[in-house]
């Protein structure tokens, strides 16, 4: 079964900080296959063998398969003795010493894209902590595979506009809000080569840049960008997670360099310079 490769990076950075988060000695996990009907273990951190690697669970078996058919985290105090869940998976469980088990589906969209665990090797009930700790610990994968996905719908979406950039009217605003769009989520990706990747793309969008233009910080750009769309100084501060004060500052700075006097004057400007669609 092909696994999600970008689900399966997250879940393998992710496992340290269930670890610490919930105190747990144990933790795993894996990304499902297409359709979402099976999960293959290949993450592993804190465990004596290999007894987990490779295991496929199928939706609704085991406890991980409860929690990707009821779409939530689930736990059981002691593995073998369960009566909530299916005992395909016993040997494999046993055999690495497991007893007090938590697995949480990771789902995107509506979708379950993988699973993190975290275990015990003595059979009592996990509490609050563990329990807060790997949701917590999901969630943050969850905002992670969001973003690369919507990095990707929009690289994708793109594509017929990396030849050239299309004339004015509609279809030259898409883009200049397609660019915006890219330059707001750059900084949110922790991927370098996606990021990059990302703000290759933007470059793509504006026009030829003869290098004698004023050389805008990337956050001014950021601002720039959004205010070239028609947004309100709050409204680019929500979008870019900064302070209204903080996101005049940045088109303070930017109108200087480019010796406007308005908004209108500086967005006219940059686009003269090359710097924005």
């Amino acid at each position: 079964m092909a696994a999600d490769a970008v689900a399966t990076a997250e879940i393998r950075g992710a496992l340290a900080g269930l670890r610490r988060a919930t105190g747990l000695p144990v933790a795993f996990g894996g990304a499902v296959g297409p359709g979402a009907a099976q999960i293959r273990i290949s993450e592993l951190s804190g465990t004596a063998t290999g007894a987990l690697r490779s295991l496929v669970v199928t939706s609704g078996t085991g406890l991980g398969g409860r929690a990707v058919a009821l779409g939530r985290a689930c736990a059981v105090p002691d593995y073998a003795g369960s009566r909530r869940i299916s005992h395909e998976y016993d040997a494999p469980v046993a055999a690495e010493g497991l007893r007090s088990v938590l697995a949480v589906p990771l789902v995107v969209g509506h979708r379950v894209r993988g699973v993190l665990y975290g275990a015990l090797r003595t059979a009592q009930p996990l509490g609050d902590r563990a329990l807060d700790g790997a949701v917590a610990a999901a969630r943050e994968v969850e905002r992670a595979l969001a973003v690369r996905d919507e990095a990707r719908g929009l690289l994708a979406a793109l594509r017929p506009a990396e030849a050239a950039v299309p004339e004015p009217g509609a279809g030259r605003e898409h883009v200049r809000e397609a660019h915006a769009a890219l330059r707001a989520l750059a900084p949110r990706i922790a991927d370098p080569e996606l990021r990059a990747e990302l703000l290759a793309a933007c470059d793509l969008l504006t026009a030829p840049h003869t290098g004698g233009g004023p050389a805008l910080a990337p956050r001014e750009l950021d601002v720039l960008t959004w205010v070239a769309t028609g947004a309100t100084n709050a409204a680019v501060a929500d979008r870019l997670g900064l302070r209204p004060e903080t996101v005049k500052g940045y088109l303070s700075a930017a109108m200087r360099k480019l010796g406007a006097h308005t908004r209108g004057e500086a967005v006219t400007a940059a686009r003269r310079a090359g710097v924005l669609p």
